[in-house]
């Protein structure tokens, strides 16, 4: 069953610091799409509609204590083979408006794997350059994920972490349990990345 609990997590100076990095090389799949060459190191959802407006200088960035977060439902990426995007929604609880803008950070937690537990997720930055979030409403970011086609590379994270954009503590959300995951970390081209964060349409 896909759905998430949200869950806010404090972390520490050195956990910062290690946060959404990418690792070592991993393999890539011919059927899914790729990420765009350009690309950065990593670390239906409740909500109204918010329209895409530019903040001024005066339009401070959304910060943790400003959002909640969860995820939607996967859906198969077009006509991609094994790819679905994962809708990751923030939604203003404050009482002002706020910006939300860049692409979060997002590692999947999981079981013990050769390249360790963590996948640290590559950051793709094509969401819109600036947009507010009124309060009430919601932003949201696409997780791409490619998974395995076979079982013998199936990883199932358990959960996923993400930071927004300009903050450092992390929120924390259960990751759909039927939906594995084919580590690639450090490749090239992967199948899975974070792309950035869009303004819900009105």
């Amino acid at each position: 069953m896909f759905g998430s609990q949200l869950k806010r997590i404090a972390l520490g100076t050195t956990a910062v610091a290690g946060v959404f990095a990418l690792a070592a090389c991993g393999s890539s799949s011919t059927t899914a799409s790729q990420a765009p060459a350009q690309q950065q190191g990593g670390s239906g959802a409740a909500g109204g509609a918010a329209p895409v407006r530019v903040a001024s200088d005066e339009t401070p960035r959304c910060t943790t204590d400003d959002l909640t977060v969860s995820l939607g439902t996967p859906e198969q990426a077009g006509e991609s083979t094994g790819q679905y995007e994962v809708p990751l929604v923030y939604t203003n609880i404050s009482g002002q408006d706020c910006g939300l803008h860049g692409v979060p950070g997002v590692d999947l937690l999981g079981p013990d794997h050769p390249m360790g537990p963590v996948y640290h997720l590559p950051r793709i930055d094509n969401g819109a350059p600036v947009n507010v979030v009124t309060p009430g409403h919601t932003a949201t970011a696409g997780i791409t994920v490619l998974t395995p086609s076979t079982p013998d590379d199936a990883w199932t994270p358990t959960h996923l972490e993400t930071i927004p954009p300009g903050q450092t503590t992390p929120f924390q959300l259960d990751w759909p349990s039927d939906l594995p995951v084919l580590r690639q970390d450090g490749a090239t081209h992967p199948g899975s990345w974070v792309n950035g964060i869009l303004a819900d349409p009105a």
